[in-house]
């Protein structure tokens, strides 16, 4: 099964296009996802989101739901699951929204399945331009998507979980030896 079949995909919006140039012609002012935002790991770092100020009210076909993916268009083409905490976001044109329109396939699912190194091999092969290199929509459109029963998506997806908790408790714990260190080593430095 194809990306395509499962999911909708469109390209974020052209921020230039929109853009108040003076304070005096904003319509309105919205939270912007960036790449500041999004860990290669497809996880949302806890960098405070950007504010775009439009020169017009924008399209909600241009912002992220609950259940959405955002992948960013170039290396390292991370996918990102939305949650309830990241809706409402201006997603600009260096990312693509999937909407999964299929009830047999979780959209976590397909945020993990993206995040593989071997889509990202795939893609990184398909991908064009010079100066700025990224990957096209239609290339998204024809991945294909292995298939596993609901249960066992449920399964993976816990497990994922499961795994970035892990992650993270060990991260913290090895920025608190490190600060432990840095304490005994001063105090010994100072007699």
């Amino acid at each position: 099964m194809h990306l395509q079949d499962i999911a909708e995909i469109k390209t974020g919006i052209v921020l230039t296009r929109k853009k108040a140039e003076l304070e005096f012609n904003v319509k309105a002012t919205y939270r912007l996802l960036t790449l500041r935002n999004i860990e290669e790991d497809g996880i949302f770092n806890g960098q405070p989101f950007d504010v775009f100020k439009s020169d017009d009210v924008l399209s909600p076909r241009y912002f992220t739901e609950e259940g959405d993916i955002v992948m960013r268009l170039s290396d390292p083409n991370t996918a990102v699951y939305i949650s309830k905490g990241q809706v409402n976001l201006l997603v600009p044109s260096n990312f693509v929204l999937i909407k999964v329109k299929s009830d047999q396939v979780l959209p976590e699912y397909i945020a993990w399945y993206l995040n593989r190194d071997s889509i990202k091999q795939e893609l990184e092969k398909s991908q064009s331009g010079t100066r700025i290199v990224s990957t096209n929509k239609n290339v998204l459109k024809s991945l294909s998507i292995e298939m596993l029963s609901l249960d066992k998506q449920e399964a993976l997806i816990k497990l994922l979980r499961l795994h970035r908790k892990e992650k993270r408790l060990y991260q913290k714990l090895i920025m608190e030896k490190e600060n432990w260190f840095k304490g005994v080593s001063q105090q010994m430095l100072q007699g």
